[in-house]
Formats: structure tokens, sequence, C-alpha cells
């Protein structure tokens, strides 16, 4: 039996756009061509997978029709959630729909993570697929290519053959207790789900059955029309809201894990969508793109809806003009070099993989001290993204206006 990919679509990325309700989900960027939605789909397009289930809002509907039709998916079928009510309703109403079969397997992923090298993904799931039972997850587990702070952790031990049990969740922890658990083999949790459909009905069953009575009443009642499933509002709004993990994960005994080392990325952050665009920046660069200044010089690799991507070369003794922006905030991702920063009335020495954040209004700048080059990758994020939008205080090369 194929394995049958359900796609969660209905996140607002609102750590992206903290300050703003009109930018895009992260989901539907266009980071260059190409969006985290229609990665997704195309990553299960394969022989592996059967027709996809998206689970999404009426707000990302019409988004959501139109990525289906542009990759010529075909007999997938669409959740609609008529309110938010957190992920664990969310998954357990995509399971209920009556095109799956009880002991089919099902492969949750975020619409909104970024997955390489695909074809190991691919086998691992199909060796844990006969593993699967009534009752156990699996949860996908990845190496940590750097302590960070913004994913959660687990810890696991080996039972038998590739068979890894988890004995611990780690939410967000410090870089220092990163630091540690990394030291443990401890995985980055990546937020997705591997189990059977009667596996997930017997999980709420046991540990919510409130969300199980109101999911099976919203999925009964809804209404199928244009391959949507029309949830009933009533019903579902009475499930309770609350995430797949607090309502399952940290409950249940059987969850196992699939340890993998893959590149990868929910791209939550724009110090994340920052090394995304380091690594891929050949891509993106144009001679035509590239400006000289007398500090050394910036190519815009890409300009995306409410958002400017840069590379910064600050040479030698290179120092930038002391300034503000009216219109944008920025966010700074040093990539060589060691350049000092000013922030208002502070001031910083940074590295390599150093993430800056300058608030809109605030007055900074950057110094290069050293005797080699400073890069850093810029994110310009605001309503006005030109050079225009620069208001000066001090300047070794004369460009103050008086």
């Amino acid at each position: 039996m194929k394995i049958r990919p359900v796609i969660l679509c209905g996140g607002a990325g609102t750590r992206l756009w903290p300050q703003s309700k009109n930018n895009l989900a992260k989901q539907f960027i266009d980071f260059g061509g190409w969006n985290l939605l229609e990665k997704t789909l195309e990553r299960v397009k394969g022989p592996t997978f059967d027709h996809p289930i998206i689970s999404t809002n009426a707000k990302y509907l019409k988004l959501v029709k139109t990525y289906l039709k542009k990759l010529k998916v075909k007999n997938y079928k669409i959740v609609l959630e008529p309110s938010k009510r957190n992920t664990a309703p969310a998954i357990l109403a995509s399971a209920l729909i009556k095109e799956i079969p009880n002991e089919q397997p099902l492969m949750f992923f975020a619409a909104d993570h970024l997955i390489e090298k695909t074809n190991i993904f691919n086998k691992a799931i199909n060796i844990n697929k006969t593993n699967l039972t009534d009752q156990n997850i699996f949860i996908f587990g990845i190496k940590p290519t750097s302590p960070s702070s913004e994913y959660g952790y687990f810890i696991t031990k080996k039972v038998k053959g590739n068979i890894n049990k988890v004995t611990k969740f780690i939410e967000k922890p410090t870089e220092d207790k990163a630091k540690k658990i990394i030291k443990q083999k401890g995985c980055w949790n990546s937020g997705m789900f591997f189990l059977r459909k009667d596996s997930i009905i017997n999980n709420f069953k046991k540990y919510e059955p409130t969300i199980y009575k109101n999911c099976v009443n919203a999925v009964s009642k809804a209404i199928l029309k244009d391959n949507t499933y029309y949830l009933n509002k009533k019903s579902f709004e009475k499930a309770t809201a609350k995430s797949f993990d607090y309502a399952i994960l940290e409950k249940t005994k059987q969850i196992n894990a699939i340890k993998l080392d893959i590149p990868w990325s929910d791209l939550g952050s724009w110090k994340e969508i920052l090394k995304m665009y380091d690594k891929n920046k050949n891509k993106y660069y144009k001679k035509k793109n590239v400006y000289y200044r007398p500090w050394g010089r910036y190519v815009n690799l890409f300009e995306g809806k409410g958002f400017l991507i840069k590379e910064l070369f600050i040479k030698p003794k290179g120092l930038l003009s002391l300034q503000k922006h009216h219109h944008r905030s920025e966010h700074w991702l040093v990539t060589q070099g060691a350049p000092k920063i000013t922030l208002n009335k502070d001031n910083f020495l940074k590295k390599p993989n150093d993430h800056i954040f300058i608030p809109l209004g605030a007055v900074h700048r950057i110094q290069n001290l050293n005797k080699k080059p400073v890069k850093i990758i810029e994110a310009q994020v605001g309503a006005i993204l030109k050079e225009s939008d620069i208001i000066r205080y001090q300047d070794i090369y004369g460009r103050v206006k008086t």
C-alpha cells in the first residue's frame, strides 16, 4: 500500500511578519521562482506516495488550488478547516475522510519546510513502513548542524534493529543547553509525523476522546464539493484547540524516531532564510545588480513581496554611514569576517553565523576594522526598500546632506 501524504497548510507565518497582517504566509512566499508549498507538492509526486491530501482554511483555498493546478496534481483532496483549532484537530480530521483505508500509512508534512536529498527521506519511510502498527507513531529527527535555539530537540535510545525510541522532548533550549543535547546525540524535532490511520484513531480515542468525537461529527457532516471537504463548522469548533504534540505525543509511550542526516529547515526565521540565500547565492547573482560604494559593494540577490535580499562586501577599513530607515527593518547574517556593529548606543563585535536585527528607526552602522573583507547577507523588510530611505548622520565619505 502506498503512503498517503497529508500536507498541513494552514499556518500564518507570523514569526516572519510580526507587525503585519497583509504579508503572505511563509508557504506561499516567492523566494525566487519557487515557494515552499510548491516544493512540498513536488516532493510527494513520486511512486512512493498516493494522491495527496491538503489541510488548509478558506483564506488559503484559492492559493492552494492555484498551485495544485500549476503542478498538475490530480486526484487530490482538500480538507477545509472552518476555524483555527491547531494541529491536533487538523491532523485527525484529515485522517478521517473516507478515501483513506484504516491501515494506510500517512505521512504528515508541513507545507513550509525545505527538505533536500528527498531520495534518502523516501528510502527511510519506505524501510519503516512495515514497522507501523495500530498504536505507534514515528517522528523525524534531523542531525543538527549547529546548536540552534530555534528548534525543539528529542533524545532517543535504540531498542532493536533500526528502531529508535524517543525518551525525551526538549522545547527550544538555550544555545548552551543545545550543545549538551547534541553531545547526547539529540536531534532537531522536524515536526513531521508518520503513522497509520488506525493509529491516529486509537490514540485520539484514548487520549483526546472529545476531540475525536467532534472531529468525527465534523467529517461525517462535511460537504464534499470540487475535491474539497468543507468540515461542519459547529462540530469542528467544539474540538479543543491543541497541538498534536500536546494532545498525543506527550501522552503516548509508543513514539519512535527516524533519524536523518539531510539538509532541512523550516525557514521559520530570517536567519534561516538568509542562510538559504547564502548557500544558493550563485543562482541569484547577476552582474547588473552589483553596486559599488566607497566602503565596498553590494549585490541585490532577490526582491520579493515586502523584502529584499542583498549581499554586502565591506572592504578592509571600510565604514558605512551612521544611518537609520523610516520604512524598513533589517536582518543581517555575517558570513565572513568580524565586523563591528553599532546599534543605537551599543557596539558589538560579530563573527560568522551571527544574526543581527536592526529594528525600524534604529540608528546603525557596519565597520570593518580588519585586513580581510567582511561579507554580510542582508534582508530588508518593509514597505519601501529603496536607497532613498536612508537618513545619514555621519559619513566619512562626505554623503551627509546638510
